[in-house]
């Protein structure tokens, strides 16, 4: 009978660690030995590469000397036992004197855990599990503690809190934001106060690119604390984008009227939708969600302007205050249909924000013993910067910079301006 592991495998039938599965064991047996053809492929290649590097008797300054001890690397797949090729590089540096060393690209010194372990941990604190919690929870799900300590955990949030405050002081100069969404997080979780929210601002590079512009706690969204993120942006350098997107209800409108002046103001359609909704009756949700999509899905700006009219006509009479919510804010909400229709998708609402804290966003119950506040903007800023990497470009992303530019667009199309002379013989 064909076997894939030896009949005392962990997990097989009998062996004495019979709680292991034996999947399991396979998955994390390919995984160490694709590891260990990678180190040696790496180390072999670094050191055929210095091969002609010899001292004043012929002999190799860089050749292979045996294996370091042997560690545990915390992956996805569990815990894999790695043994790394050792290097004996005797070159020196000729300006310092120190002596060169052979560093691994795929596994270095210090690493205990894969990136991809590691992101999951600042989600993981945002929704309540405390470090001491970390070992128990994750070391049976993952088949090792390893890595997984109290004052590792501790420890990484110390580290996180300063690459948080590194980003909050960091020069804008050299960046240009021409879209920018701003919304407030209410997450109670690890925070010490109810009132405490997060500020969140994303910005859409000139070249298409979405980046984490800001993150700081506000005091209940207030005009004072957004007032307070954006000053100190445009004192880092931060020019005004071309357009701010965000929920009405914010402080951040006032406040960016005082710092951004010259940017244009455009409504989220999720925020709003929701504000209408909650004006009506159940029993007219569904043919308002529908004339609500009329607007905001409109072929162009003048068929939503209709509907907006359409609207009116419909819920004025019986709803005044839902019709009312869409029609004060009418310009702001229909903005975005003066940009690249490209763009549309992306400029009606602010769900760059929302969809990267939607799994905690919603969680309103503080854990027992809360952590600090400074532990909690760290997570929330891991939680965004392990999401980034994944964020994809607006589509058409050439047109941004056309709309830095000052191009003017009509029906999502960019008007070409006219020539000065042909006016001229026109006239």
């Amino acid at each position: 009978m064909l076997t894939v592991v030896p009949d005392d495998c962990p997990g097989q039938p009998g062996s004495k660690d019979g709680s292991s599965s034996l999947i399991d064991e396979i998955v994390r047996e390919g995984a160490r030995r694709m590891l260990a053809e990678a180190l040696q492929a790496e180390v072999d290649a670094y050191v055929a590469q210095l091969a002609g590097e010899r001292d004043e008797n012929g002999r190799r300054l860089v050749v292979r000397n045996g294996y370091h001890q042997s560690r545990a690397v915390l992956t996805s797949a569990g815990a894999v036992g790695v043994t790394v090729p050792r290097v004996n590089d005797k070159r020196t540096d000729p300006v310092t004197g120190e002596r060169q060393r052979f560093a691994s690209a795929i596994l270095p010194p210090w690493a205990r855990k894969t990136p991809k372990v590691t992101e999951v941990l600042p989600l993981l604190y945002l929704h309540g599990l405390s470090s001491g919690d970390f070992v128990p929870a994750l070391g049976q799900f993952l088949g090792s503690a390893a890595g997984l300590s109290g004052p590792v955990i501790t420890k990484l949030t110390e580290t996180w809190q300063a690459e948080q405050r590194a980003f909050a002081a960091r020069d804008l100069s050299g960046v240009d934001y021409v879209y920018l969404w701003a919304d407030g997080i209410h997450v109670n979780i690890r925070l010490e106060e109810h009132k405490l929210c997060l500020l969140v601002m994303i910005g859409v590079r000139a070249d298409g690119r979405k980046e984490l512009i800001a993150l700081a706690d506000g005091y209940r969204e207030s005009a004072e604390s957004w007032a307070d993120l954006l000053r100190d942006c445009a004192r880092r350098g931060m020019r005004a984008p071309v357009l701010a997107i965000g929920d009405g209800a914010l402080g951040f409108w006032s406040a960016l009227r005082e710092v951004f002046p010259q940017a244009r103001e455009g409504r989220c359609w999720f925020h709003k939708t929701a504000n209408v909704l909650a004006a009506l009756p159940k029993s007219a949700h569904p043919g308002a969600k529908k004339a609500l999509a009329e607007i905001w899905n409109a072929e162009d700006k003048d068929r939503a302007q209709a509907a907006v009219k359409a609207f009116q006509a419909a819920y004025g009479a019986k709803f005044p205050k839902a019709a009312a919510k869409i029609t004060d804010d009418v310009q702001e909400l229909l903005a975005f249909y003066d940009y690249p229709a490209d763009h549309w998708v992306h400029l009606r609402t602010t769900n760059p924000i929302e969809s990267t804290f939607a799994t905690v966003r919603h969680r309103t119950k503080v854990t027992k013993g809360p952590g600090s506040k400074a532990a909690g903007i760290a997570m929330a800023f891991k939680l965004i910067e392990a999401a980034q990497d994944r964020w994809r470009k607006v589509n058409a992303p050439e047109p941004v910079a056309l709309v830095r530019a000052g191009a003017r667009f009509e029906k999502g199309v960019m008007v070409e301006r006219s020539n000065p002379q042909d006016q001229e013989v026109a006239a």
